[in-house]
This record gives C-alpha cells, sequence and structure tokens, in this order.
C-alpha cells in the first residue's frame, strides 16, 4: 500500500450528490489521486476563473456536485453523438482504461495496484486481462516454430 502522504489537502466525499459522513468514510477504502502537475496546473486555473475557492470543483447548473450518475448521463449521451453503443458505457469503463493503459506502458502489476487501491494484486489482474486473440498474435510474434 501507498504510504501516508502529509500536506495533502482534506477533500470533500459525495454520494449521489449528498456529502458522507466521517462514519461512512471510515468504512470506505481510502485512496490517494495522484493528478499530474499539467492537470494540476489546468484545474487551478479553471477554480480561479469560476471563482472556486473551496468546495467542489465540478457542479450541476443547480450547483450541486456532480455525482457518478451525471458523469454516466454525459458519458452515454456522447457515445450516442459517436455512435457507440450506449448500453456498454459505464463510468468504471474510465477506470478500466487507465489501468491498461497504465499496464501496457508499465508492466508493472504491483505498483498498479497501488495506484488503483488494490490490497491484493488479484484484483488489479482483472483490470489488464487480455483477449486470446492478443495472446495468439503474441504468441505468433515469437516465432517459436522454426521449418
Amino acid at each position: 500500500m501507498l504510504p501516508p502522504f502529509k500536506n495533502i489537502p482534506t477533500l470533500y466525499a459525495y454520494l449521489d450528490g449528498q456529502p458522507l459522513t466521517k462514519a461512512a468514510l471510515i468504512a470506505w477504502k481510502q485512496r490517494v489521486v495522484f493528478l499530474p502537475n499539467k492537470l494540476r496546473r489546468i484545474l487551478r486555473n479553471y477554480a480561479q476563473k469560476q471563482k472556486i475557492t473551496a468546495g467542489a470543483v465540478f457542479v450541476t447548473r443547480t450547483g450541486k456536485p456532480l455525482d457518478r450518475s451525471n458523469i454516466w448521463r454525459e458519458m452515454k449521451a456522447l457515445c450516442a453523438r459517436a455512435g457507440v453503443d450506449p448500453d456498454k458505457v459505464f463510468p468504471h469503463n474510465l477506470r478500466h482504461l487507465f489501468a491498461r493503459t497504465y499496464y501496457s506502458l508499465e508492466r508493472d502489476l504491483s505498483r498498479l495496484a497501488d495506484i488503483l487501491g488494490h490490497s491484493n494484486v488479484s484484483t488489479t489482474r482483472i483490470y489488464t486481462a487480455e483477449s486470446g486473440a492478443v495472446h495468439a498474435k503474441q504468441m505468433e510474434r515469437m516465432g517459436l516454430i522454426i521449418t
């Protein structure tokens, strides 16, 4: 697991737009979210332009924090416009996409498990599982049969 970090600002946690109590948060696994410096600068500039000094950065038209249902609805609308079957789209797919991309670049399952907050690497393997077609292609590239 990742070591505790000092000087990280408090994040507010919401579930379906409602703030979670401290008791509810204790039951949830804590995760550290790493943001690349470039993204931090973009978010800081956005917050300054929007005059956001505290609370949620992304809110609905009514001022409530965005929750997973808002993001899911937007993802489905975007996919429908792009011709992608909306029934195959879920916000959790982004987590899988990140995991597969990270693993394809770094090939470090243990570190990926830490980043995703998994206590067991077996859970992380599910995110990086490849199809039989990928395995077959890799076997062909190895050129094990010489004639």
